[in-house]
């Protein structure tokens, strides 16, 4: 295979794993790992709803699933949206050279750690991945925000010494 036919199909198997966490009640984003060749050597897709988990992002359940390996620096890691900080640094960790990224344009995540880490970034925009994360986010909109850290009334004052409820 092609590097960009390794990409499509790897990313193609993360949408599959969106999909199964949107149909579970979850977050809709998913991951892939395969290698270079296109065997797919793990799954993962946003567990945080489903488990309580709040580390349980889909390329961190991806990594995870893929267990103890000595072969990280010839995968390729595919997500459906564009890795937070916490999972760009996983890929950064495990020293994975080349990440596929659904689509940036609901979600930036950290493709600039990702970048300066030397990890190849390809992003391919692609319109089933926008159309899940829109339709979710919309629907969604305190989930998503709990998801990605934005804290609850965000930009709204409470007195001094007070909590926000």
């Amino acid at each position: 295979m092609k590097p960009h036919e390794v990409y499509r199909m790897a990313l193609d198997a993360a949408l599959a794993q969106a999909e199964k966490s949107l149909s579970e009640g979850g977050i809709p984003i998913g991951s892939a790992l395969c290698t270079a060749e296109g065997v797919i050597v793990a799954l993962g897709h946003n567990l945080r709803v489903q488990t309580g988990d709040p580390t349980a992002h889909a390329e961190t359940v991806c990594i995870r699933n893929a267990g103890r390996r000595r072969d990280w620096h010839t995968l390729v890691l595919a997500s459906t949206l564009s890795p937070c900080a916490m999972c760009s640094g996983t890929a950064v960790l495990h020293r994975i050279p080349v990440v596929v990224i659904g689509e940036h344009r609901t979600f930036q995540g950290r493709e600039d750690w990702l970048a300066g880490a030397g990890c190849r970034v390809h992003v391919m925009d692609d319109p089933r991945c926008v159309g899940l994360m829109r339709g979710f986010i919309k629907k969604h909109p305190e989930l998503w925000n709990e998801d990605i850290g934005v804290p609850p009334r965000a930009g709204k004052r409470t007195p001094r010494g007070s909590r926000p409820r």
